[in-house]
């Protein structure tokens, strides 16, 4: 698995995202977790009233969150992508509120190349 969680952080933008994004990895922080496909999902409870709204598709890949965070990927994204690879995510049909917030523009957040 620790490997498995480096390969994960290598994404972070910076070792603070790869920090935060490890604390969020905790079960316990998420309710409605998905997969399907390439796509995983979650609503991450963060510091607003409303839980966070995240969306990652692995296969393009782009990262999509409703925090104000400006990094890319975010500490909320990184967290839902450590806990799809210790299998903590199950599959399940995709919600409409994926799909949209993966296509919005504005939402959309591109992946760094881990090394650049």
């Amino acid at each position: 698995m620790a490997g498995d969680d480096e390969r994960v952080l290598a994404l972070a933008p910076d070792p603070a995202s790869a920090a935060a994004g490890r604390a969020q990895a905790a079960p316990e922080r998420w309710s409605g977790l998905g997969a399907a496909g390439t796509v995983v999902w979650g609503l991450c409870r963060g510091s607003r009233p409303d839980p966070y709204r995240v969306a990652v598709d692995r296969g393009e890949p782009a990262y999509a969150c409703t925090c104000p965070s400006r990094k890319s990927p975010c500490k909320h994204a990184l967290g839902l992508l450590l806990l799809r690879d210790r299998g903590a995510v199950p599959d399940a049909d995709e919600p409409e509120w994926v799909r949209a917030r993966l296509a919005e523009p504005a939402r959309r957040r591109p992946a760094r190349t881990p090394g650049a």
